[in-house]
């Protein structure tokens, strides 16, 4: 099913380039990107600036938009042209904002989608994934990394560091809230298709979705079994079967403990038929309880873990493409907060 999604979205997101794909090579610039380069300990780090259409030295608040999971290049591209690097239209974003992304450690910036693995991921000549990014695919890594990053670009002529704007989707969700704890800078935090309780609840949760709507004989008790497993094994670093022992544990942290710290602005979005949306269901209960009143949230009714409506009997319709209605509600929160 996830296949299926990835090749649906590639081609709903898909910007056609008029330019000659064969015999030339990709750059960023020809999707109208600035491709910035930085060094974080011994690894260059590849950043991606899209700005307003001749505005690219005008001096504009940086929007950090932390990806979800996968080892996938920020820019894919095929006979047809080149895949869209964010999933929603950036025209409205960068009229206030130069809007950033940060390439996955050890993957390349560039591929052609014919070289890339299963969902568009990027293996090694032996059909593995890096060890690079192995190594590197830790919650903290892209915690630090990313806040090196910032530390850069507020240092550019072209930055107004008036604001700072961190959103994260699914998986960058989580690295956006623990950045947002450790990085004083940062004034806005948009928390987007997130498990506040972490992500063993989700692989839980869709467990439990797949026995109820899935021709399937499991009943999402497996998924404790390998809970189990990773908490023996939190240090691990073998990523023989997918993420390793660490990433999993570290990212299993509820990211509740880093939110309810925070006392900037925070929007937390999320679809209800998400896996995840209980839990925040949950966070939006407490808080209440609480009275922090710091954080808004938005739920996006009969809608999935990417805001694509889902009928009575789980099956999801990818022909709606509700993104670009989030993002433009991120920018009206922004304006009111």
């Amino acid at each position: 099913m996830l296949d299926v999604f990835m090749k649906i979205l590639f081609k709903i997101i898909l910007i056609f380039i008029t330019v000659n794909l064969s015999g030339q090579n990709k750059k960023a610039e020809d999707l109208g990107f600035r491709h910035l380069q930085t060094v974080y300990k011994v690894d260059t780090v590849d950043i991606l600036i899209k700005s307003k259409d001749g505005e690219d030295e005008k001096a504009k608040p940086i929007f950090l938009f932390c990806q979800g999971s996968l080892p996938q290049p920020l820019i894919k591209y095929d006979e047809q042209g080149f895949y869209g690097v964010f999933p929603f239209n950036t025209d409205s974003i960068c009229e206030n904002y130069h809007l950033a992304i940060i390439s996955k450690p050890y993957i390349p910036l560039i591929s052609d989608t014919h070289t890339l693995g299963r969902n568009y991921t990027f293996v090694d000549s032996l059909g593995k994934t890096p060890k690079g990014y192995s190594d590197r695919n830790l919650l903290d890594y892209y915690v630090k990394r990313n806040i090196e990053v910032l530390k850069y670009l507020r240092k550019q002529s072209w930055v107004s560091n008036s604001e700072l704007v961190v959103a994260g989707h699914s998986e960058g969700s989580t690295i956006a809230a623990k950045m947002s704890m450790s990085y004083s800078k940062i004034t806005n935090l948009i928390y987007s298709g997130g498990n506040p309780m972490g992500r063993i609840m989700s692989v839980v949760g869709e467990g439990r979705q797949k026995a109820q709507y899935a021709d399937t004989t499991g009943s999402g008790e497996e998924e404790f079994a390998y809970w189990e497993w990773v908490v023996n094994n939190k240090e691990s670093m073998d990523a023989t079967y997918g993420d390793t022992g660490k990433t999993t544990f570290d990212f299993s942290i509820p990211p509740k403990e880093y939110l309810e710290k925070l006392k900037i602005p925070v929007l937390v979005c999320y679809g209800t038929k998400d896996p995840a949306a209980p839990y925040n269901d949950f966070m939006r209960v407490d808080f209440i309880r609480k009275g922090i009143n710091n954080f808004t949230f938005k739920a996006y009714i009969g809608t999935e873990h990417n805001y694509f409506p889902v009928s009575k009997d789980g099956e999801k319709d990818y022909s709606i493409y509700n993104w670009d209605d989030v993002a433009n509600y991120w920018l009206i929160w922004l304006r009111e907060n």
